[in-house]
């Protein structure tokens, strides 16, 4: 949720050009706010009544394709965490297309199994999403 405000920029160009892509209603909580407030709200959330795991997976329920936004964090080039591992998961066993964003970051604890799911690297460019 780092980059909430370019996932927000992403779907619109997405939809823009007839897809229909959607993100979490949760974005609406980190637009405008730092990367330090943003890592408190993930926290408040982890904390109470809210279960962003369970939201993602019932998002993902009859989608076609994930789009994974793979932007640089943390000194990572290409960064992929652990939630966003898990969702990769999710659409995997789903039977879903993977789409990453920028190509597989050289993270020793992921990077097989982020190979092992096959996905279509897209280098920003939407127009290969199919």
């Amino acid at each position: 949720m780092q980059n909430t405000e370019k996932m927000v920029e992403i779907r619109d160009q997405l939809n823009r050009i007839g897809h229909e892509a959607f993100i979490t209603e949760f974005h609406y909580a980190f637009i405008g706010k730092s990367n330090e407030e943003k890592d408190n709200i993930k926290k408040e959330q982890r904390g109470g009544e809210i279960d962003t795991i369970r939201e993602f997976w019932n998002l993902m329920q009859g989608a076609d394709a994930v789009l994974v936004l793979n932007l640089d964090k943390r000194g990572i080039k290409n960064y992929i965490g652990a939630n966003t591992l898990m969702e990769i998961g999710f659409a995997h066993v789903l039977l879903q297309k993977i789409f990453f964003y920028n190509p597989i970051p050289d993270m020793p604890y992921c990077k097989e199994e982020l190979e092992a799911v096959h996905p279509i690297i897209i280098n920003g460019d939407l127009s290969l999403i199919k």
